[in-house]
């Protein structure tokens, strides 16, 4: 059998077969000759390397598993991008605001070195994540802020993509103006620090003015825990007739106000007060009518409850059938648990923005969950849509 080993002997032997015809400068077969075989030249493998080429074979054990998207209903709440730490200063609060949202607590690493330097490390990843960290900067206030400023600042350095920070109680807030000359304000500089530490937003409840606002130059939410309250009397059986709200001092008549207009649009009364001093007050006369009435008294903090006692005192020199005080803060720094265990009270009315320790709680004390405000509230945030949910969204405060 002739082979045929070259391009050249191959061509000549093409055209001098009868079974191959030229057409336009190409090898064209009209029909198989037999016994002829044809082959081109292959150059000889080249060795690389002193080894000669050969096919990879993959090693299946280090193939990494692709995972599928999974595409989640845009209604479910359990999205993977929203991420809910905790800080030290209110952990059962952020619980309660993860359950609400049917999330797990984000897992974070918070330690004090022997010298009282704060250590923050979170322990999974938030690369492109909204990130919401809980934090008041309740008692102790410069350990609960320093430490939301570091965590702000960790979040920032692992790539979250928008850090919210959710104070439910917001420090040095009562510190907003100067009263007198060669004061600061810390309120702003407080703000300042928040911003600069990497924030993209913050999350306030019941700010002591609202112009603190303003002292942020990132965006604020705020939202009102008082309609909170509003429902927790609303279920007791208290004849709107006899109903008048009281502000404790002539700075909360807005918000008492408010708060009366909520509740079946209940009569005003005003404590007038002078203030000898820091945490200091005396109460000198009572603008309105509160004889045989029940009297509530409507505040955004109580920190020594001087105060709101003095003014409960007057309330019922007045011939105020009961007294109760509602707050949204409850800071309750000595003395203010035996003003307020002391009989005045029929009840006092809080929330949960700042934890409480066991030894300050007493009989008339009732002490009402913002989890499900502030939740619905971060849900809102993270969905891009308006927190302006009502009831909560506000009180009409002018």
């Amino acid at each position: 059998m002739p082979l045929c080993c070259s391009p050249t002997s191959a061509a000549a032997a093409a055209a001098a077969s009868p079974g191959v015809a030229r057409s336009g400068g190409l090898l064209r077969r009209s029909r198989p000759v037999p016994g002829v075989v044809r082959c081109k030249k292959i150059d000889s493998l080249r060795a690389i390397n002193g080894a000669l080429p050969c096919i990879p074979v993959s090693d299946r054990s280090l193939l990494t598993p692709v995972n599928l998207p999974v595409f989640r209903d845009p209604n479910m709440r359990n999205d993977t991008r929203l991420r809910i730490f905790s800080g030290t200063a209110n952990p059962s609060l952020s619980q309660e605001i993860a359950s609400y949202l049917g999330l797990e607590l984000g897992k974070i690493n918070i330690k004090r070195f022997a010298d009282g330097e704060i250590y923050v490390q979170l322990q999974e990843s938030v690369r492109g994540c909204d990130v919401f960290l809980v934090q008041p900067s309740c008692p102790p206030a410069n350990e609960n802020l320093m430490e939301l400023l570091i965590m702000i600042d960790a979040c920032r350095r692992a790539s979250a993509k928008n850090i919210t920070a959710v104070i439910p109680y917001f420090g040095y807030a009562r510190a907003d103006r100067k009263s007198q000359g060669r004061e600061s304000i810390a309120a702003k500089l407080v703000a300042n620090m928040i911003t600069e530490a990497g924030a993209n937003r913050v999350l306030v409840c019941d700010l002591h003015s609202s112009q603190a606002m303003g002292y942020f130059d990132i965006p604020v939410d705020h939202v009102y825990g008082q309609p909170v309250i509003l429902d927790y009397l609303a279920s007791k059986t208290i004849c709107s007739n006899d109903l008048v709200v009281v502000s404790p001092d002539v700075g909360g008549v807005a918000r008492a106000r408010a708060f009366a207009k909520k509740l079946s649009d209940a009569p005003l009364a005003i404590v007038d007060k002078r203030r000898q001093g820091h945490n200091v007050a005396e109460v000198m006369n009572l603008i309105g009518d509160v004889r045989g009435k029940v009297a509530v008294m409507m505040d955004d903090m109580i920190d020594t409850a001087g105060t709101i006692a003095k003014g409960a005192e007057l309330l019922h020199q007045e011939g105020a059938r009961e007294v109760y005080a509602c707050c949204t803060h409850a800071v309750f720094s000595p003395p203010a648990i035996e003003r307020l265990s002391s009989g005045l009270f029929q009840e006092v009315i809080i929330t949960n923005t700042i934890p409480l320790k066991e030894e300050k709680t007493f009989p008339q004390l009732t002490i009402l969950s913002v989890a499900n405000l502030l939740g619905e509230t971060i849900w809102r945030v993270h969905d891009d849509c308006s927190v302006g949910h009502e009831p909560y969204s506000s009180l009409d405060i002018d």
